[in-house]
């Protein structure tokens, strides 16, 4: 017999030949039916003995196990069986299905099953199991209820052949397959039979898992290939595999083959620094440990960037390794690759050793500095932005440096280095100062070095200029003037172009000054520094400002007041007449309100001056005035030749009035005058503001003495008159001579002469002539008067400085009247007499001397008329000083004092005629020129 072992299940069949069990984790059991044991069998059932299942008596799902004897064969065998499944109506009763379950192993998947109602018959299906010594399989058949619970199922004549089956083919060895994790596992199953025996190719994984065939290729008619792939396997997919053929005729099962999945080796530990440099990292592999299956084949290192996204594989031999040409200030990556046999074999990088390299020296400083934007105290720069090539770190600063020069000189240096924001490419400088020169230069330092830039100089823009310091302004006080001087600002700002000076009179002492004044400015170019400022008032106060101008504008203003020095006070009296009176011991003068010039008049004095003719005169120019007082009893203490003849206060002398000398009445300390003595009249005001004095003094009459004959000219007009006396004389003895030689050629013809009548003759002539020299020499003195008074005038209203406070100003006018005409003691005297010419009369005063000539005791206009030549005749005499007088043919004749005439340099005068008429009527003619 083919059969080495089964079951038929007959009542007469070896029992050793057969051994099954039921299932003990099944729910149920299988029915044993013998149908000649069975009258009632249903008609459904074949008759014979065999096992059975009868789906109606169970529930949908319960299951039957019956496991068949384990089977360990030494060569090539089939496993046949019969199966019955039928229903009545055509439901399946149940599913019928193979396991063949290794010894030891997993149930695995069914090899076989069938389903459904497939007749009222017995159907044989064949097992090839390629499986043998010394492994032991066992087969085990499972029913389980269909849903419709209708039919039968039956199981007979499971027999074991030791021939190759016929409806199923048989597979050669499965191998192992070994892969590493991650790869594709790739299973080739060989089979022997008909290809038409083959439905499907499957591959069982022993947990039960089916995999179909990637792909079946025949290489006999009787032989194929069937390929199974498991993608990416890891070790979760490590396991038993085996081949299975699937057809209803049977199904062919393979050995289990394992599927080993090798794991690639990884280090446990990171690589180790050694050293590290700006370029180049020194590593050590440190590889003694990893995780995963051997065995190494191969070592690398990775390395990369911990932000770029590249990477670089170094193959490597030794335990140590150096990596170059990296970036400086870069932090790296750096693993550990291991590889093993077999594709896929590299593993997983090990634990990275993250590392930076060192920072190397800048490569330069940064470039292209440049302003954006400059005003007058701040400064925008701009500059190149700085890239890693430049820095050559990360870790960098930049700091922009500046400085300049402080104060008028270049030892004084503001400096400051300010560190930039990262990536900061622009930057305002301020609090700067104006029109200055910043030296700027940028600074590239990193941890290995510094790199300096060029320093470039940027200057900043002009600003209003500082104001000038108060404390810088100086100056000089005069009267009329001011000398001022200030200093350039301490901070110009810029190129001072012009100093604005603004002055204003805004308090005075001297009423006549209209205060506040109006507001004058001067403009200086920027190299002066100085102004002289004249035609002021003097004893006023001025406000004076000063500021500097820039390209920008004006700036701050300076301050300051200056008060000029007073003057001294002013007399009008250019043309002072006679005294109004005088008597043997007084003399009436007519005293005149003085003008304060700064300074309101504080006091008047009249000062009371013997004459005496040894005495030394006071010269014009020289004379000083009175500082000091001096009583009369104080004067004649010490020996003084003058004393105070009166104190006046200012509001006294409003106006002009006569004041008498000596009358012992209105002051008691001013006693009579001594007949016999000569006497100066001075007249003195005096103006006082803070402390500071001011004199002026004006000689306004002399009182001769009793018995003089003719006052003594004064040395001045001696030389003068002197050569006038000398021209006459020598024309008086030209004449004489004319005469006697006349006299002389009358004798000589033989005619007699009458040297009585000629006597008489000539003595009348002489007289005449000596009268006319007389009264010519008054006239020229007079007339020399009135001219040395109009310089005196201009004089007197000439600038003059004044610089000494101390010093007592003097400014005496030269219109000292002549001296009293002779008279004897005792005589009541007039103001005029016969053969004094009055002299010049100013237009203001010219009523007042009328009226005076008018109240005088025997001296009129007549009287003054007939002192003049007699029997000149006017209509035809004319003035030795060219043309300063008109023809006169009338009785009296004044001349007035005028200021010339514009283009017209002889027309300082007018005469005024006086016109004695037929009806008694008089009259004045003037002319001016």
């Amino acid at each position: 017999s083919f059969s080495t072992a089964g079951c038929t299940f007959e009542e007469d069949s070896d029992p050793n030949q057969c051994e099954y069990s039921q299932g003990e984790d099944d729910d149920f059991e299988w029915e044993l039916i013998r149908s000649y044991m069975m009258p009632h069998l249903t008609p459904d059932l074949p008759h014979g003995s065999y096992l059975m299942v009868n789906s109606s008596q169970h529930a949908p799902g319960q299951k039957a196990h019956l496991l068949f004897q384990a089977l360990s064969e030494n060569d090539t065998h089939c496993l046949q069986f019969s199966y019955f499944m039928y229903s009545r109506d055509g439901h399946s009763p149940g599913t019928l299905s193979a396991y063949v379950r290794v010894t030891g192993g997993l149930v695995g998947s069914a090899v076989w099953n069938a389903s459904g109602s497939h007749g009222r018959q017995w159907h044989q299906a064949e097992l090839a199991v390629s499986l043998f010594w010394p492994s032991e399989y066992q087969v085990l058949f499972e029913v389980v209820v269909s849903s419709e619970r209708k039919g039968y199922l039956g199981l007979d004549d499971i027999l074991l052949l030791n021939y190759p089956c016929s409806k199923a083919p048989h597979f050669s060895r499965l191998g192992d397959v070994e892969v590493n994790a991650g790869q594709n596992a790739t299973f080739q199953c060989v089979a022997a039979g008909k290809a038409a025996e083959a439905e499907r190719f499957l591959m069982q994984r022993q947990s039960g898992e089916m995999v179909p065939a990637a792909s079946v290729k025949h290489i006999s008619h009787r032989r194929f290939l069937a390929t199974f792939q498991l993608d990416e396997v890891s070790k979760a997919d490590q396991d038993l595999y085996r081949c299975v053929t699937q057809s209803s005729r049977g199904s062919g099962v393979s050995n289990f083959a394992e599927l080993i999945v090798k794991e690639p080796p990884t280090p446990i530990a990171p690589p180790q620094l050694l050293r590290a440099g700006s370029t180049y990292l020194i590593i050590q592999l440190n590889t003694n440990s990893i995780i995963g299956d051997g065995p190494i084949v191969r070592k690398e290192i990775e390395y990369r960037m911990t932000s770029g996204p590249w990477s670089e594989v170094h193959a490597v031999n030794m335990q140590t390794y150096k990596l170059w040409h990296l970036d400086p200030d870069t932090e790296y990556e750096i693993s550990v690759l291991l590889t093993r046999p077999g594709e896929g074999g590299t593993g997983k990088p090990g634990p990275p050793l993250i590392s930076r390299t060192k920072c190397a020296e800048p490569m330069r400083a940064p470039k292209g500095l440049a302003f954006s934007e400059i005003q007058s105290r701040q400064l925008t720069l701009q500059w190149e932005p700085l890239g890693y090539n430049l820095t050559r770190c990360h870790t960098y600063t930049v700091s922009l440096c500046y400085r300049y020069f402080v104060g008028t000189g270049h030892n004084q240096t503001f400096q400051e280095c300010v560190k930039m924001e990262r990536n900061a490419n622009r930057y305002t400088i301020k609090n700067l100062l104006p029109y200055k020169n910043i030296h700027v230069k940028l600074i590239l330092s990193n941890p290995e070095g510094r790199k300096e830039g060029k320093e470039v100089v940027f200057q900043t823009d002009e600003d209003v200029p500082g104001g000038i310091a108060s404390e810088s302004l100086t100056f000089t006080p005069l009267e009329d003037m001011i000398f001022l001087k200030w200093e350039e600002p301490v901070e110009p700002n810029g190129l001072i172009t012009q100093y604005e000076i603004s002055y204003q009179s805004i308090e005075s002492s001297d009423p006549a000054v209209n205060v506040p004044g109006p507001r004058r400015t001067v403009s200086k170019l920027r190299n002066e520094t100085y102004h002289v400022f004249s035609n002021l008032h003097p004893g006023t106060t001025y406000l004076f400002s000063v500021r500097a101008r820039t390209g920008k504008g004006f700036g701050q203003t300076a301050l300051t007041e200056i008060t000029t020095n007073i003057s001294a006070p002013t007399f009008d009296y250019g043309d002072m007449p006679s005294p109004l009176s005088e008597s043997e011991s007084t003399i009436t003068v007519l005293l005149r309100p003085a003008q304060g010039r700064g300074a309101p008049i504080s006091t008047y004095q009249v000062i009371v001056e013997e004459d005496r003719p040894k005495k030394l005169k006071r010269e014009l120019g020289g004379q000083e005035c009175f500082p000091v007082p001096l009583t009369f009893d104080d004067a004649v203490s010490r020996g003084s030749v003058h004393y105070f003849g009166a104190e006046l206060p200012a509001s006294s002398l409003t106006e002009a009035k006569p004041f008498t000398v000596g009358d012992n009445q209105t002051y008691s300390w001013t006693p009579p005058l001594e007949p016999k003595k000569a006497y100066l009249i001075y007249f003195q005001a005096m103006s006082n503001l803070k402390g500071e004095t001011r004199l002026n003094c004006v000689r306004i009459a002399r009182k001769a003495a009793c018995k003089e004959s003719k006052r003594p000219l004064e040395v001045s007009q001696h030389s003068e008159e002197m050569g006038l006396i000398l021209g006459i004389c020598a024309g008086g003895l030209i004449v004489l001579i004319i005469l006697l030689g006349a006299i002389i050629v009358v004798i000589r013809k033989g005619k007699p002469v009458n040297m009585t009548k000629a006597t008489i003759n000539y003595r009348h002539e002489k007289t005449h002539m000596m009268s006319a020299i007389d009264r010519s020499f008054t006239d020229q003195s007079t007339l020399q008067e009135d001219e040395r008074l109009g310089l005196s005038f201009m004089d007197t209203h000439n600038y003059s400085n004044r610089g000494d406070q101390r010093s007592s100003v003097v400014n005496e006018s030269s219109s000292l009247l002549g001296g009293s005409p002779r008279r004897q003691c005792g005589r009541k005297g007039s103001p005029y007499h016969t053969g004094q010419l009055h002299p010049a009369v100013r237009v203001a005063d010219l009523l007042q001397h009328i009226n005076q000539m008018k109240t005088a005791e025997g001296y009129g206009f007549k009287q003054e008329y007939e002192s003049f030549f007699e029997g000149w005749d006017a209509s035809k005499k004319k003035d030795k000083t060219k043309g300063r007088q008109d023809h006169v043919s009338t009785y009296d004749r004044h001349r007035v004092k005028l200021h010339p005439l514009l283009g017209d340099p002889n027309s300082d005068y007018i005469n005024a005629n006086y016109i004695d008429g037929y009806h008694r009527s008089n009259h004045f003619i003037a002319t001016q020129g």
